[in-house]
């Protein structure tokens, strides 16, 4: 059965879904080579050494990774490989069972993610929070939860 649809957007409309998905896109750019620039790291690497600083033993399953940072776990396993090489993460055998691997942050990691997480909060200080007034700032973080609910309900039971 396919998809109900509503009234098509305004001009108006469709003019503001283009500023916000066009200006977000500039933000994520700016910030992804503000991060580049101050650490050497990528938004990938970071959202990984995130969620593997933030873990139990900063370790996780290589599936409980990829739904983490909301990655295919085929991308997961490619670039969790380059950071490897790198010496940010090593992967092992699961410690609870032989059916998968884990991702656990080594020291170069936790070093790399310490030194890149204060310039990057600057940039998102300076970028975001700054450029917003305490309203607008409230107002976004409603319009991502709106969101965030209307994208879980449309992709359904996890």
């Amino acid at each position: 059965m396919g998809r109900r649809h509503g009234p098509l957007p305004t001009t108006e409309e469709l003019r503001i879904w283009r500023d916000f998905i066009e200006t977000t896109e500039r933000l994520r750019s700016h910030l992804a080579s503000r991060l580049q620039s101050d650490s050497a790291l990528s938004p990938g690497d970071y959202a990984v050494l995130l969620a593997l600083h933030e873990a139990e033993g900063h370790r996780l399953r290589s599936s409980e990774l990829a739904a983490a940072i909301g990655w295919e776990r085929s991308r997961l396993s490619h670039h969790l490989g380059r950071m490897e090489r790198r010496g940010l993460i090593r992967r092992v055998e699961c410690a609870t069972d032989n059916r998968g691997a884990e991702a656990v942050l080594t020291d170069d990691g936790a070093q790399a993610f310490r030194r890149a997480t204060l310039p990057h909060l600057g940039a998102v200080r300076e970028m975001f929070v700054d450029t917003l007034t305490p309203e607008q700032l409230a107002a976004a973080g409603e319009i991502a939860q709106a969101l965030r609910v209307r994208l879980d309900a449309a992709s359904g039971p996890s």
